[in-house]
C-alpha cells in the first residue's frame, strides 16, 4: 500500500484524498485546521509554512500532493511561497515525488492564442510574477536533482466542494434560484473550466506515472464552450431560464467596495475578455482520456449545491 500526503482540504484536495482512499491507499490530509478530510484518511493541522512540520507530516510519503492557496488572497505574493518552499523541503528530505497544482497566471494575456504547456511566460501582475517564481524555483530544484517535482495546471475550477471560483457560487446558487449569475468579462468568448474530481483524478496520474516526471502538464477539459454556453448548460439543468450579468474592471472595482476579493481578480480580467481555450493534447496522448463528460460534471455539480445550502457549504 503507497502512502499518499495530501497538502490542503480544500476544492482539489478533498477530491484528491477521496479518490486516492478508494483506490486502497494510505492517506494523510494535512491542513491548517484538520477538518474537511474524508472519511479513511488521517487528519493533521498545523503550520504549513514551518518546514520541519511540512516534514512530519509527509513521513513515510510516496507522493505528496500540493494543494494549498495562500490564506488571503491579495497577500498571495507574500503568503504563498512560504507555503510551497516547506512542501519542497519535506520532499527533499522524504524522498517523496512532489505533485503541485498551479493555476494559469504565468501565461498572461495570449490574444485569443490556445494555451499549449510551451507558451512563454508574460506576467502582467504581481500574483502572476509569483507564480512564474514558483514555477522556476520547483524546476531549478528538479533539475538539480533535489526533488522529483511534476506540475498540474488547471483553469477554473467548477464542481462539487468548489464555491470559491468564477462559477461557483456567483453562478450555480443564482440558477437553483432562478435568479441571476453574475461572471466576469465577456461571455460569449470561449473559455475552458476544469471538473474538480478530474483535476484530481489528473493529479493522481501524474503522482503515480514516472512518465510525469519533471514536467509540466495542462490537466484534462472537459469540453470548451463559451461562457455564456456553459451557464445556460447550469441553467438548463436547474429547470430555470438564463438570467445573467457581466461585470467589467469598473464594474468590479465597485463591487470590491464591498466584497474585496472580487476586487483583486481584476489582475485576470483578460481570461475572460479573450479566448482562454486549453489545451490538454499532451495529457491525454500519454495518459487516455479520463475527463468526465461536461453534461454529467454540471450535473453533479448543481446536485451538490442543491444538497449542500450555503451555510454548510465549503
Amino acid at each position: 500500500m503507497s502512502r499518499h500526503v495530501v497538502f490542503g482540504a480544500g476544492q482539489i484536495g478533498t477530491h484528491v484524498a477521496g479518490q486516492l482512499l478508494e483506490s486502497g491507499n494510505d492517506v494523510v490530509v494535512v491542513s491548517r485546521s484538520g477538518r474537511n478530510a474524508p472519511a479513511g484518511a488521517r487528519s493533521m493541522s498545523g503550520d504549513l509554512t514551518n518546514a520541519e512540520f511540512a516534514t512530519t507530516a509527509a513521513g513515510g510519503a510516496d507522493v505528496i500532493y500540493f494543494c494549498l492557496n495562500a490564506p488571503n488572497y491579495h497577500r498571495w505574493p507574500v503568503e504563498f511561497p512560504p507555503l510551497q518552499r516547506a512542501a519542497m523541503h519535506a520532499a527533499t528530505v522524504t524522498g517523496a515525488r512532489l505533485v503541485v497544482l498551479e493555476n494559469l497566471y504565468s501565461y498572461g494575456p495570449t490574444g485569443g492564442q490556445t494555451l499549449t504547456e510551451d507558451l512563454p511566460a508574460r506576467a502582467t501582475s504581481a500574483k502572476a510574477l509569483t507564480r512564474i517564481e514558483m514555477t522556476n524555483e520547483l524546476l531549478e530544484a528538479h533539475r538539480r536533482g533535489d526533488i522529483d517535482v511534476t506540475i498540474g495546471r488547471a483553469s477554473d475550477f467548477f464542481g462539487p466542494r468548489v464555491t470559491q471560483s468564477a462559477l461557483g457560487e456567483q453562478v450555480i446558487r443564482p440558477a437553483l434560484a432562478g435568479k441571476r449569475a453574475q461572471v466576469m468579462g465577456d461571455p460569449t468568448q470561449p473559455h475552458s473550466y476544469s471538473y474538480a474530481p478530474d483535476v484530481a483524478t489528473g493529479l493522481i496520474a501524474l503522482g503515480t506515472r514516472q512518465a510525469a516526471s519533471g514536467e509540466i502538464w495542462h490537466l484534462l477539459i472537459a469540453e470548451t464552450l463559451t461562457t455564456r454556453e456553459f451557464i445556460d448548460a447550469v441553467y438548463k439543468t436547474t429547470g430555470h431560464p438564463t438570467r445573467l450579468t457581466a461585470a467589467g474592471r469598473t464594474a468590479l472595482g465597485i463591487i470590491g467596495l464591498f466584497k474585496p476579493e472580487l476586487k483583486e481578480l481584476r489582475h485576470t480580467l483578460y481570461q475572460f475578455n479573450e479566448p482562454w481555450v486549453v489545451d490538454d493534447t499532451k495529457f491525454r496522448t500519454v495518459f487516455g482520456d479520463v475527463s468526465t463528460p461536461l453534461s454529467s460534471a454540471i450535473e453533479s455539480t448543481v446536485n451538490w449545491y442543491r444538497n449542500n445550502p450555503a451555510k454548510e457549504a465549503s
